[in-house]
């Protein structure tokens, strides 16, 4: 299960989406994510759905590399899906017990199925496609803007993608401590609830301390290269939009427009 968070993570391939800047694939997120809740209407998951393989397809990224990243929401989805069916008012269908699953339930539990699916996988797109460092600069450019009301944008950007990076790192140390755990007789799987809950504490306890190392190790190395912040600071490759970036841009807008144009037809 571990080793299913995609989250974070970068794939490095030759392919037009790796080449674009990181401001359009930022904004190319917000639109994705802004079209698929406009409406809910086979024409909005249809478009949805051809946008989303179509940049599948640029990225190069491999498919089941994709949704590798969605064994982690199963559970959200179960639940989701769960009280969407069953608390839901509307026609009943069955039952099972006091639990009335309804047909407008169904429904709005394979819509919401679809824009959690959706959502998680526009959203990885991005890290795959980003390298951290670029993902900072974009994220800086992109909210430059609110460096007027004195927001520290790029310190948010630097802790974005610190925290973005590190989701890889814990992962693989978990499963380090993990390993470690269970050469020594540890059990993570069997029991009850209660029981697999304090079988947790050996594992946490370890991760925690080396989260707190590394977090100081990063602290410390930043600090011994006088880091002071994004005032005054200048950038190696500086970020400039080039033509494929202007039209990115173009079908983006032509996306979101096409999408509320329509998300009102059945």
């Amino acid at each position: 299960m571990l080793r299913d968070i995609t989250l974070g993570q970068y794939y490095p391939a030759n392919s037009i989406l790796h080449k674009l800047d990181p401001r359009v694939k930022l904004a190319g997120t917000v639109i994705f994510i802004i079209a698929l809740f406009a409406g809910r209407t086979p024409f909005v998951y249809l478009m949805a759905t051809a946008f989303l393989i179509s940049v599948i397809k640029l990225s190069k990224v491999p498919f089941k590399f994709i949704v590798r990243g969605l064994k982690t929401i199963v559970i959200l989805l179960i639940i989701t899906s769960m009280f969407n069916v069953f608390m839901t008012d509307g026609q009943v269908v069955f039952k099972i017990w006091k639990l009335k699953a309804t047909k407008e339930g169904l429904i709005l539990a394979f819509y919401m199925s679809i824009r959690l699916i959706y959502f998680i996988m526009g959203s990885s797109l991005m890290t795959f496609t980003t390298t951290p460092n670029n993902l900072t600069d974009g994220l800086e450019k992109a909210l430059g803007f609110l460096k007027i009301i004195k927001v520290p944008v790029h310190e948010i950007a630097m802790m974005m993608s610190i925290a973005l990076r590190f989701i890889p790192i814990l992962v693989e140390e978990t499963d380090k401590i993990m390993k470690a755990q269970m050469a020594r007789g540890a059990d993570f799987e069997n029991g009850n609830l209660v029981k697999r809950v304090k079988s947790m504490v050996p594992l946490l306890v370890p991760l925690l301390i080396s989260a707190v190392r590394r977090a100081n190790d990063l602290a410390n190395a930043m600090e011994a290269r006088c880091y002071i912040g994004g005032k005054g600071r200048t950038k190696m490759k500086p970020l400039k939009y080039h033509s494929r970036d202007y039209i990115a841009y173009l079908i983006l807008i032509i996306y979101l427009v096409a999408v509320y144009a329509g998300k009102n037809l059945i």
